[in-house]
């Protein structure tokens, strides 16, 4: 394999000048399912310049295994100043974060084969941005390695990773110390673990790095060092919804399947239904609105031929944002959305079954309990009268509270968890999966009756 990268790369040891003149000009790739990987060129001095090559490379020819290049997970940061690489001899103007990155991952003698969105995607190109972003899931999950950017080292990075690291081999520190404690909180409250491209990238990963400064962690054995300590997130509510799903998707790695094909041809992580994917990520942080979709299509179990989605940048955010609550709800309710707003204004017939009345906390198990009190249930378990019953909710971007009470509208395929306001009903939930064996709702002979949907509701779904 390696061999055959050496074989891509035309530039394989020709002599890189000092000297950067012309703006690099993207190619157009040579034939679709081929992607660019960035040939890092090693310095022996620290402060050095960064100098890279990119080359056509044929992933669809690339074989069912790992292959030798590792894919970069990392945020862009600050987009308002820039710094200059060397890209085949012409300038390249990268993120502050993305060369921080460079200079860290850098060797000092041999040269490092990479695949880093920001250089091997040409951004100014919005179709084969789309037809690139479609192929990521492929990316990393052939990638030899995902390597997790966190930043430079500070706030004691160092010593959180460190007890982190000890605590993944059974010594968790007990107590632990409060220097400690709050320099891992410090950790988790960084960037990356906000934004919604890494789910994926590190969900196709085989085996995660994790490295912050020149500090470096294997990546399930940070999770397991996370579980371990028992961090006290009921007082970091933020924390508590961002950080075990995303711990979820990096633990789980080295045991899911390379990738799995569905009927439609699409290359698919086969994680969960896009609407689950949706309820547990949707508040995560994206530069561009319409990636909150995008970023899940590879982690989707959904198979290609039942939703119309794909990446495609010339719709604008308005038109993917109200596909997406048609797909996920119902055709039958009318949709409002802005091109700079990410709020939808729902409107449909529905009625609401039941109240939740008591809730356990979302756990590292990826699952929140809702015991729920049934008030006008007709048909659901083939009994007008009032029930309970306890369900398991998968763990959601917005945690389940009492009082949130369960919905379902006129051609939903699941019923909804939403919550009282002072004119509308907030959207908690889009779509939950109810406990095996059990019937919700209303009969499905019944569904298409307006009787069975007695109310005209106003919902509003806030991302």
């Amino acid at each position: 394999m390696n061999n055959e990268i050496i074989s891509l790369c035309p530039y394989l040891g020709a002599p890189i000048p000092l000297t950067k003149t012309l703006k690099y000009q993207y190619s157009p790739l040579l034939k679709p399912g081929h992607t660019r990987l960035l040939r890092l060129m090693p310095d022996e001095q620290e402060d050095a310049g960064v100098q890279c090559w990119l080359f056509d490379y044929p992933l669809h020819d690339s074989g069912g295994g790992m292959n030798l290049y590792e894919a970069l997970s990392y945020t862009w940061g600050d987009t308002s100043s820039y710094q200059s690489i060397s890209i085949n001899q012409r300038d390249m103007r990268v993120t502050p974060s993305l060369y921080a990155a460079l200079l860290h991952l850098r060797d000092l003698y041999l040269e490092r084969f990479m695949w880093v969105d920001a250089l091997c995607i040409n951004q100014g190109d919005p179709n084969e941005k789309g037809q690139q972003v479609q192929s990521m899931a492929k990316i990393y999950a052939k990638a030899g390695r995902v390597i997790v950017w966190l930043g430079e080292s500070a706030d004691g990075s160092d010593q959180a990773i460190e007890v982190i690291r000890v605590a993944s081999a059974g010594q968790p520190p007990t107590p632990l110390d409060k220097t400690s404690q709050q320099a891992i909180l410090r950790l988790l409250q960084r960037p990356w673990f906000q934004r919604i491209w890494v789910l994926q990238e590190v969900a196709a990963a085989r085996h995660v790095l994790i490295k912050c400064g020149s500090t470096e962690i294997d990546g399930y054995a940070f999770c397991v060092g996370l579980h371990a300590l028992n961090l006290p997130f009921e007082a970091y509510p933020d924390l508590q919804s961002l950080i075990p799903t995303a711990t979820y998707l990096i633990r789980g790695a080295p045991f899911r399947p390379r990738c799995v094909t569905t009927r439609s041809g699409r290359f698919s992580l086969q994680i969960r239904p896009l609407r689950g994917l949706v309820d547990m990520y949707h508040t995560r942080k994206a530069t561009d609105s319409r990636d909150k979709v995008y970023a899940l299509l590879g982690m989707s179990s959904d198979d290609g031929g039942e939703t119309t989605f794909s990446a495609d940048y010339t719709a604008s955010w308005g038109q993917i944002f109200r596909q997406s609550v048609h797909y996920f709800l119902s055709e039958q309710v009318s949709v409002d959305t802005w091109d700079d707003e990410e709020i939808a204004v729902i409107r449909g017939k529905g009625c609401i079954l039941g109240e939740v009345y008591s809730v356990g906390d979302a756990t590292w198990e990826d699952a929140q309990t809702a015991d729920i009190v049934w008030r006008n249930a007709t048909g659901y378990l083939g009994s007008k009268e009032k029930r309970n019953s306890r369900w398991t909710l998968q763990s959601g971007a917005k945690p389940v509270e009492v009082g949130d009470a369960i919905c379902f509208l006129q051609g939903a395929p699941r019923p909804t968890v939403v919550r009282q306001r002072h004119d509308h009903w907030a959207i908690i939930r889009v779509a939950v999966q109810p406990p095996d064996g059990q019937q919700v709702a209303v009969r499905e002979d019944n569904r298409s009756e307006h009787s069975t949907f007695p109310h005209d509701i106003l919902l509003v779904w806030d991302w």
